[in-house]
């Protein structure tokens, strides 16, 4: 059991299923960073100074300042800014994989095309194998290809 273990380990597709959920992870860190420290706060001034982490609705009907002073309260919330944050985040990372995927699709050849198995009887038009030297529907000897 332990040497399938190691076998299947060692394959190339598990090895580089691995590092890409490492990259993976490092690169949801980055977009993370790049909506929440950079692209939120523009998105914010450009809608005069609104702050998308603070935009929340508390479900016990009272008001409060921000959300920390919320869940300080113990107060139930809907977050709806930090869900719009989340969105964006997934939307960047979802339209980068495209990208990727899109650009490794291109680098790939395409699969040679199978030489052929069949012909067609020059006589009789009947579809028959590659090797054939008479064909099995009119008799007829063919001529070596």
């Amino acid at each position: 059991m332990l040497k399938e273990f190691r076998d299947f380990i060692n394959r190339g597709n598990v090895m580089d299923l691995a590092v890409a959920v490492i990259i993976g992870g490092a690169f949801g860190k980055i977009v993370s960073s790049l909506v929440n420290d950079v692209i939120m706060p523009v998105l914010g001034l450009l809608l005069g100074g609104l702050s998308f982490a603070d935009r929340f609705l508390p479900l016990d009907g009272k008001s409060y300042p921000t959300l920390q002073a919320a869940k300080d309260a113990g107060a139930a919330t809907l977050n709806y800014g930090l869900f719009i944050q989340s969105v964006i985040d997934f939307l960047i990372i979802a339209f980068v994989i495209f990208l990727i995927v899109r650009q490794v699709n291109r680098m790939k050849k395409p699969a040679p095309a199978a030489a052929p198995a069949t012909k067609d009887c020059p006589y009789c038009a009947t579809s028959i194998s590659i090797k054939a030297t008479r064909c099995p529907n009119c008799t007829s000897e063919l001529k070596a290809a």
